[in-house]
């Protein structure tokens, strides 16, 4: 019963955007109506907490995954790109302000 009501909380909840201090809250109110122990509800918050960091970053890989993806659909220069045209500009403008026999 505990397993599906923590699955139940982890789903409706939405893991990914849950804050520390939502998650302690949610726990004193468990507690607090006898639905878990202290004990129980500790491990509930570190369990809850692992969850949302993972979901955190999967989520995070999963957006930027998306952007490089747009990215070289739309054929945007990188940073990189655009850094080594302003060293080729820059060695043009030197070569070109230079005087005949330097």
């Amino acid at each position: 019963m505990k397993e599906l009501m923590k699955n139940v909380v982890y789903a409706g909840i939405g893991a990914a955007f849950l804050t520390k201090e939502k998650i302690e809250e949610l726990k004193s109110d468990l507690v607090e109506k006898g639905k878990m122990s202290q004990e129980e509800g500790k491990q509930f918050v570190d369990d809850l907490l692992s969850k949302s960091e993972k979901a955190k970053d999967q989520l995070d890989l999963w957006i930027n995954r998306r952007v490089e993806e747009q990215v070289k659909q739309l054929n945007l220069a990188t940073r990189d790109e655009i850094a080594e045209l302003q060293r080729k500009v820059e060695e043009l403008q030197i070569a070109l302000n230079k005087k005949p026999g330097e």
